[in-house]
């Protein structure tokens, strides 16, 4: 047990903590708890502020996290060069047959650059289009590759109906469920006709998969809400993309998957207790991974 102090009161409240599944090798509990507790607390903030707070929390909350987690994943990954090739050498696999010399490639939250880097050998131009500038010292950047900072809201330097591929990898999930349209909408605007946007987010059956996954059974954290299927159709609609389909890469191929059967899945898989439900969706629908098309 722990003591927590609420701000206003100071007074002390006592929180068991306990850990709901074994925490990785090279991390304490003391590590894990503190992470845990530094990214819930911003997420809550995040979670019940009005959308012109929540630009001003966009830009900074990425330094807050790592300013007090310096053990945080992203920056121990950051120096792994084998991780990053692997991580890269799977994303590419689900955009590389839409990249040709005379696209246009565009990355949501690239985060340190290093895939927008790789895509933009394939490609005329490639933009990186992020809250904040979380490229590392080591970064090396590419003739034809611009990084642009925006508030989550308002995209400039990029035309209308300019991009041929967009992408995103582990991104919706972080983005607060009111603002999930627009930025479908922005992803529509910028986007040529025929243009594509490949995606990839958590299932929500399988999770949580932010820090809260070691003290949680709901996302608590940075994952604001984990999608199904089902929802995203919607979604889709609702923006007016023309087709939509997921995909689902299998030892670097891409196979595409008809809509139906992810429907199924999660209708029958809703049937079952929580328990069961999650593990038989790990082999059903591990993963969400998207093309919608203009």
């Amino acid at each position: 047990m722990y003591t927590l102090y609420n701000r206003k009161t100071t007074k002390e409240i006592p929180v068991k903590m306990r850990l709901l599944k074994s925490p990785p090798p090279n991390r304490t509990f003391e590590q894990l708890k503190n992470h845990y507790l530094v990214e819930k607390a911003i997420a809550e903030r995040l979670k019940s502020a009005s959308r012109e707070e929540r630009k001003l929390i966009y830009a900074t909350m990425y330094d807050d996290l790592f300013r007090q987690v310096p053990d945080h994943p992203r920056l121990t990954r950051r120096n792994d060069e084998k991780l990053t090739r692997l991580a890269n050498k799977e994303r590419l696999a689900l955009v590389r047959d839409f990249l040709n010399p005379s696209s246009v490639f565009a990355e949501f939250a690239p985060g340190d650059c290093t895939f927008a880097m790789e895509a933009a050998k394939y490609v005329k131009t490639a933009y990186g289009m992020d809250i904040s500038d979380q490229r590392g010292q080591n970064y090396k950047s590419a003739a034809n590759f611009e990084l642009i900072i925006y508030d989550g809201y308002h995209l400039e330097g990029i035309e209308s109906s300019s991009v041929d591929i967009l992408f995103s990898d582990q991104l919706i999930e972080h983005i607060h469920p009111e603002d999930t349209k627009l930025h479908f909408e922005l992803a529509y605007r910028i986007l040529k006709p025929g243009g594509k946007y490949v995606f990839r987010t958590p299932h929500a059956f399988t999770g949580p998969y932010d820090v809260s996954q070691y003290f949680s059974d709901d996302p608590q954290g940075f994952h604001l809400k984990e999608w199904t299927f089902i929802e995203f159709k919607q979604l889709f609609k609702d923006v007016h993309f023309s087709q939509f389909y997921p995909v689902r890469s299998v030892k670097g191929i891409r196979l595409k998957l008809p809509y139906l059967y992810v429907e199924a899945c999660e209708h029958a898989l809703k049937l079952l207790p929580r328990s069961y439900m999650r593990v038989l969706a790990k082999y059903l629908i591990p993963s969400i991974c998207i093309v919608v098309i203009k």
